[in-house]
């Protein structure tokens, strides 16, 4: 009886070690706490969770694996296998998909940012510039059009853009800069401490990051339609991981992107249409810009440095003109299909 359960034992163990060593579990690297930004995070780990039975699971870490800046370091190496970034904190890593950063793109909602995104995720060039970092692009954070928030007067001319600091990256950042604003990126993290301490005047974010990160706590007013870009902030796996999946894990990780950003853009939709009350909420000043600012913003930046970007990218051998082309070809196709 006891030979009998000595091989009962070591075969229940036996099992236990083979269930545990078939099951998956990933780490995933983002910043700041569980916001609007990281809902489709959220919710393809749960989607994928339920899909096999909680067999494949995803450990999702506010900034306690990586510092946002290098996140696609941390995927490169494989200190951990999925991760959210932003083209704007390192463009020299991520140079092709700043093509969705330039100004004044003329992106109207989040549905076409998600469809003028993943057409570049999905180019060639794209893909293998990833590559070099051993990271797949796999669905990207849709964000309305960045806004200022600003102390003192609001600023509603390009003469007061002029001398501004102002927290912006990437294209956005280039773009105050051609109507003599002074760009800083700081991280999202630091923008809260930047505008307290007098830092910079403003800060360009979209309305979540705004409340997330309490700039809007600053703010004595908010451009509610300058609407000069967005960033854009790809969620990426490590390929060596994505690899190594089964063919059943990899289909559900593979079909749950829709649905989480299906999830992603009705939460932030929530979000939005709640906006105007959390301005007077904060007692913040909604200021409209008007159309010829607008305008005139526009013709400084949009067409000089669309085409700065588009030369400086065929130069280093990149098809900048073919990036461009597909964004205004998807954002025509996406409208003319709804």
């Amino acid at each position: 009886m006891k030979r009998f359960l000595g091989k009962a034992t070591l075969v229940a163990c036996a099992f236990g070690l083979a269930s545990e060593a078939a099951a998956t579990e990933w780490n995933v690297s983002v910043w700041g706490k569980r916001r609007a930004f990281t809902e489709h995070v959220e919710k393809l780990a749960e989607l994928v969770s339920a899909k096999t039975n909680g067999e494949f699971t995803m450990n999702i870490s506010y900034g306690g694996l990586s510092k946002n800046r290098e996140n696609l370091d941390g995927i490169s190496i494989g200190a951990f296998e999925m991760a959210q970034f932003c083209a704007g904190y390192h463009r020299d890593k991520n140079r092709v998909i700043t093509v969705l950063e330039l100004p004044f793109l003329g992106v109207s909602n989040l549905e076409e940012e998600v469809a003028v995104s993943m057409a570049v995720y999905g180019h060639p060039a794209a893909a293998e510039e990833m590559e070099q970092w051993n990271a797949k692009l796999l669905m990207t954070s849709p964000m309305p059009q960045y806004n200022l928030v600003g102390t003192g007067d609001p600023r509603d001319t390009l003469a007061e853009f002029d001398g501004m600091r102002v927290r912006a990256t990437g294209g956005l950042g280039k773009a105050f800069e051609a109507v003599g604003g002074v760009p800083t990126s700081v991280t999202a993290t630091e923008a809260y401490q930047a505008m307290e301490s007098g830092v910079v005047d403003t800060v360009a974010f979209a309305q979540h990051a705004h409340l997330a990160f309490g700039t809007i706590n600053q703010a004595d007013w908010w451009t509610a339609n300058l609407n000069p870009g967005t960033v854009n902030c790809p969620v990426v796996v490590n390929i060596d991981a994505y690899e190594a999946l089964s063919d059943s894990e990899r289909a559900a990780l593979d079909s749950s992107i829709p649905e989480a950003l299906d999830h992603y853009l009705a939460n932030y939709g929530t979000l939005l249409e709640k906006w105007d009350g959390v301005l007077a909420e904060k007692n913040v000043q909604k200021v409209e810009i008007s159309d010829d600012v607008i305008a005139e913003f526009r013709a400084k930046a949009a067409d000089p440095i669309r085409d700065a970007w588009i030369s400086d990218m065929e130069a280093q051998g990149l098809p900048g003109q073919e990036l461009y082309d597909l964004v205004v070809k998807t954002l025509s196709d996406h409208r003319a299909g709804n």
